[in-house]
């Protein structure tokens, strides 16, 4: 089975002022699951990029741990 691009619906995104990305997808109706990245950065010319997450900040481990109830409130939604 090929992946089908229009089977992978985002549910909810947050970006973290450090550039983090975290994401709930669900796919063609699946349990729904966390992705933590990319990382979102500028350029030397000034254009934006995406890399892996990579290690986490402190702060960012913070900012995600506070987000973990929406997060879980998100996915339990889309389970029903």
């Amino acid at each position: 089975m090929a992946y089908d691009e229009s089977k992978d619906k985002e549910l909810k995104s947050w970006k973290h002022e450090g550039g983090l990305w975290v994401s709930v997808y669900q796919y063609n109706g699946s349990d729904p699951k966390v992705q933590i990245g990319p990382r979102e950065y500028t350029k030397k010319d000034g254009e934006k990029g995406f890399g892996k997450a990579g290690r986490l900040t402190m702060a960012e481990m913070g900012w995600l741990f506070g987000l973990k109830d929406v997060i879980k409130a998100v996915v339990l939604a889309a389970k029903k």
